[in-house]
């Protein structure tokens, strides 16, 4: 039953639009575009029709001053940033990183390596590196290890992350390699993350605007797709000197394509791979190769 005085499926003024745009992207640096209006107006609206406020503005006025504001403010990001996401996303960023691990762990010696999956939204990103890490530490000579951090905005998506537990759409795609060594069945034909992958990824609650608190550093490989073009472009460079910044010597870095141009860093070099925005940080120790894959 509709509320008095608020029409399901009202349409936000410009004065509320862009109320709510600057909000989001002051607390999480996410631009919503006029023609995203209406994905706002439909997210805003539905939370606000279940607690029952009567407007844009008291609904507003309940995230900023009101009881319980954070933790409300924290359901409503979850609404408005969670994406649907699938295991082995983009083929081609994987096949980098599986090739990066091959040559650490053979070449270089390496015996660990950490990833990092930023935007990890339900974990799908996060568990696809572990997989390709522990394929390639397992075809490595002596004992090699691996870890894996996700982290996203998203409590509610982190959760999902935790319990690795998928809907079969969400393997769509996926090689059946992956599918039998990785992955259990279960009785209502969901998959579940097998264990011992499992305990190889944490999960933890991180807010790009922020990733100057944010423990990780020395990372062997961060991977951020599909992120930064919710960014303004300024804020884009802020972000990837940051990550720059986190990577160990040898690092790499992954970007989804288009998402950054015309962007340098002195210490990091433009990887010669097909279809993949990445760099890798300089190893002065092992020399620096960025020619993991096919020229472009």
């Amino acid at each position: 039953m509709a509320m008095p005085g608020f029409a399901p499926g009202m349409a936000m003024d410009d004065a509320q639009f862009e109320q709510w745009r600057d909000l989001l992207e002051s607390r999480t640096g996410m631009t919503l575009t006029p023609e995203r209006r209406s994905f706002l107006e439909a997210n805003v609206g539905t939370r606000l029709r279940e607690l029952g406020f009567p407007s844009y503005q008291a609904y507003y006025e309940k995230v900023m001053y009101g009881p319980g504001a954070i933790a409300e403010w924290a359901t409503l990001v979850d609404r408005l940033t969670v994406q649907e996401t699938r295991f082995f996303r983009d083929g081609d960023a994987f096949e980098l990183v599986a090739e990066y691990a091959r040559e650490r762990y053979r070449e270089h010696g390496c015996r660990t390596l950490e990833a990092w999956s930023l935007g990890c939204a339900t974990g799908e990103e996060a568990y696809t590196l572990a997989m390709i890490l522990h394929k390639a530490a397992s075809e490595a000579a002596g004992r090699r290890y691996f870890g894996v951090t996700g982290t996203d905005i998203s409590l509610v998506a982190l959760d999902k992350a935790r319990h690795g537990v998928y809907g079969p759409r969400r393997l769509a795609g996926t090689d059946p390699y992956w599918q039998s060594h990785y992955f259990e069945t279960l009785t209502d034909h969901s998959v579940s993350v097998i264990p011992e992958l499992r305990k190889r990824v944490s999960f933890s609650q991180l807010n790009i605007l922020e990733l100057r608190h944010a423990p990780m550093h020395g990372m062997d490989i961060i991977f951020c797709q599909n992120v930064l073009i919710y960014f303004r472009r300024w804020r884009r460079r802020d972000i990837a000197n940051r990550l720059a910044d986190l990577l160990a010597p040898g690092g790499l870095l992954i970007l989804g394509q288009g998402e950054l141009t015309d962007w340098q860093h002195p210490e990091l070099t433009p990887v010669a791979a097909r279809k993949v925005l990445a760099w890798q940080r300089s190893d002065p120790q092992n020399g620096n190769r960025s020619d993991h894959g096919p020229a472009r």
